[in-house]
């Protein structure tokens, strides 16, 4: 019934800023742009892989306030080659990590960042010997 996540979408505060990250830091590319009814910017589409997306709203104006051990949505992850080249990468982008590059008990090795809108993003390298290669 179910192929796969399709997209995970943003509310942003600053498209540019959103762009430049998603975009210029990280290496996605902007798919295409969806006006709203008036015409105007609604949203950008940035394509993670085949078949699978970033959406990101303009307008976003309110962050949640910060509440202690929140129920719902947590993080993005994203897979990545190499845990240090993409740690030394979002460093010199100008990008500082939260969490340094470090194994988990799932074996695989992960850092952690923010986009400009303070969305937790983690960067996971998979170890062969992970729960998830051998799934």
């Amino acid at each position: 019934m179910i192929k796969r996540i399709g997209h995970l979408a943003f509310d942003v505060a600053d498209m540019e800023q959103s762009l430049n990250f998603y975009c210029g830091i990280l290496g996605f590319k902007k798919a295409f742009s969806i006006e709203d009814d008036q015409g105007n910017p609604w949203i950008e589409y940035i394509k993670v892989s085949d078949g699978q997306f970033i959406e990101l709203f303009y307008g976003g104006q309110n962050k949640p306030q910060k509440i202690a051990h929140p129920i719902g949505f947590s993080h993005l992850c994203l897979e990545v080659e190499s845990i240090n080249e993409i740690a030394a990468h979002l460093k010199n982008s100008g990008v500082p990590l939260d969490v340094e590059p470090l194994q988990g008990k799932d074996h695989n090795w992960q850092c952690w960042a923010k986009d400009p809108d303070g969305n937790r993003i983690e960067f996971m390298e998979l170890h062969p010997d992970s729960p998830q290669m051998k799934a």
